[in-house]
């Protein structure tokens, strides 16, 4: 990140949005704020670093000047360390809410929104409808967060997943593990066919060294998962640089 990059997230400004009464720019978003009812997250394949800047800028640059009603709680964008992907993590007062955004009359400001990542022309992917359902937590007063770990999975249903999350928080001891790691968020799709852990890390580098340590030589966690019937493990990638808006 520049020198100016860091004096805009100091100041609450983006380049592309500059400052806006009532939220704070380019922030991690409070994953566990009283109000949250919905959660939307979507990831998009931008094929190239420049791809990655386009879609963020794109978006950044959508929502400027679009009226957000009371029931937006934040939308905020990462860029993913492979150079390409962009992880998508919105959260609103209810499912209600943002349908009735979507719809809304004045539909000018909401296609723009719609269209910021297909108009630089790449892959994008819907988003999906995600509650919160339970959270690794750390002991004491958290480091601020610099990375996000997307881990996710395929389930078959609301129980399969339930289990899943519960069985984890269950072996692990309800406290997030490793050096780094400040705390993991598990959400369920409404349809109950996914669970993403949006899990926080100081770096990216710190959750590097924890999987390369721990994880990848297997263990208890890795063998509960692969004997659960009706749960897919779908890998993680990381992601830093949030862009967004997120309500004071």
């Amino acid at each position: 990140m520049t020198s100016q990059e860091n004096e805009n997230v100091q100041s609450g400004e983006s380049p592309a949005t500059g400052p806006r009464a009532g939220f704070r720019t380019d922030v991690f978003p409070q994953v566990r704020r009283a109000g949250a009812g919905a959660v939307l997250i979507s990831e998009w394949d931008a094929g190239s670093p420049e791809g990655q800047r386009a879609v963020l800028d794109g978006v950044a640059r959508a929502w400027e000047g679009t009226p957000l009603p009371a029931g937006f709680l934040s939308r905020v964008l990462f860029a993913g360390t492979d150079g390409r992907s962009v992880l998508d993590y919105a959260q609103w007062t209810s499912e209600a809410a943002h349908e009735e955004f979507v719809r809304g009359a004045d539909t000018g400001p909401r296609e723009r929104i719609a269209g910021a990542p297909a108009a630089t022309g790449e892959a994008g992917g819907s988003d999906t409808r995600y509650r919160l359902y339970r959270s690794l937590l750390p002991q004491g007063e958290p480091a601020a967060p610099g990375c996000v770990v997307r881990v996710a999975f395929r389930t078959t249903g609301h129980d399969a997943a339930r289990e899943l999350v519960d069985g984890l928080l269950d072996l692990i001891g309800g406290v997030q593990p490793g050096e780094g790691g400040i705390a993991s968020h598990f959400h369920i799709s409404e349809d109950g066919t996914r669970v993403v852990n949006y899990s926080e890390w100081t770096t990216a580098e710190a959750h590097e060294r924890e999987l390369a340590g721990g994880l990848r030589r297997g263990g208890p966690v890795m063998a509960f998962i692969a004997g659960l019937d009706g749960v897919e493990p779908l890998g993680f990638r990381r992601y830093v640089g949030p862009r967004g808006l997120v309500r004071e």
